[in-house]
């Protein structure tokens, strides 16, 4: 299994924050976009760094269209040398029409086109062959010398998708090279939803399990003795209550038969009120959704939650736990045996 960790998003921190995970033995770094630009930290990554997977996780596809997507992954991939990982999420109407001012329409099947368009532009690009691509949200007929930028051999970034809903976890499976898992999902609904829900995706492509990498967020609550393990719980108690309000992730709480939670979690975030919230997510919960066990037990229990469903696992460490315990917790999932 691989094992990921976020860089912060502050410019100036992200030199030294990539160096500390290439340090401490990651496969990859990732960046969000929240309120920072996802792509620019990542050329500073890469500048910093020789050997650590660089992505975005994710980079909002409708704030933008194919072509200025395919441009800067080309230029990432290139400026990397091939490390780059391109994760692409839909957001929710609400942030696509009144943040970004951009059209929302039928969001599966314009993620599944802006894929096709931004591929066929690499294409042209890479083979310096005619772009021609027209659908039914996308139209890239024109590409001339000048504005084709010059081939780099490090072949197309791999896209990786984010999908909660099944009708877009199974488009996934037809056409990604990864599915980026909702941190807000649990090994019940990874392993009797999500899964199973790509595993057609897969399947109606003639595609095997083995063709796209399953890349997924986990909450860990961990620390040298109960008072760190009781801080840490705090702020991730506060992270499940802000998702567990979100209507469009009620599913995963019906699943386990929370969905009235959600209801009541959502009337609360609409007068902010964020410290009840968090106090609503009881040790149940936290359980259920977190890794929650101290330094020396906490990669056996992400290695069991993760065990044949999760190729690669994006986990941070409080600032408790030093740099030289989060290697040797690196190298114990890298082993996959405690």
């Amino acid at each position: 299994m691989k094992v990921d960790a976020a860089v912060v998003g502050q410019l100036a921190q992200v030199p030294e924050g990539a160096r500390a995970l290439e340090r401490c033995g990651y496969d990859g770094c990732w960046t969000a976009e929240i309120n920072h630009d996802p792509f620019l930290p990542l050329t500073l990554a890469a500048e910093h760094t020789r050997r650590i997977q660089l992505g975005t996780s994710i980079a909002v596809a409708f704030a933008r269209n194919p072509m200025t997507v395919a441009q800067i992954g080309w230029d990432l991939q290139d400026y990397s040398q091939g490390r780059f990982l391109l994760g692409l999420g839909s957001q929710i109407k609400p942030h696509i029409e009144r943040r970004f001012s951009m059209p929302w329409d039928r969001p599966v099947a314009r993620m599944r086109e802006f894929v096709a368009a931004m591929r066929a532009i690499w294409t042209c690009w890479r083979d310096d062959s005619p772009l021609r691509f027209e659908g039914d949200f996308y139209t890239h007929t024109l590409m001339t010398p000048m504005f084709t930028p010059p081939a780099h051999g490090f072949g197309d970034p791999a896209v990786f998708l984010a999908a909660v809903g099944d009708r877009m976890t199974e488009m996934c499976g037809e056409v990604a090279d990864g599915l980026l898992a909702h941190a807000f999902s649990t090994e019940r609904y990874l392993r009797e939803v999500t899964i199973p829900t790509l595993t057609r995706g897969l399947e109606r492509a003639g595609r095997q399990r083995t063709d796209i990498e399953v890349a997924s967020p986990l909450f860990v609550v961990t620390g040298h003795d109960e008072a760190e393990l009781a801080a840490a719980a705090v702020g991730t108690r506060k992270q499940i209550a802000f998702y567990a309000s979100t209507p469009a992730y009620r599913g995963v709480l019906e699943l386990h038969g929370w969905g009235d939670l959600q209801t009541e979690l959502h009337r609360l975030s609409r007068v902010g009120d964020w410290d009840v919230m968090g106090s609503l997510i009881d040790h149940t919960m936290l359980d259920t959704f977190a890794v929650v066990a101290p330094v020396d037990e906490v990669a056996g229990k992400i290695l069991d939650r993760c065990a044949g469903a999760i190729d690669r696992v994006l986990v941070g460490f409080p600032a408790t736990v030093s740099e030289a315990e989060i290697a040797e917790l690196t190298a114990t999932l890298h082993r996959g045996t405690r």
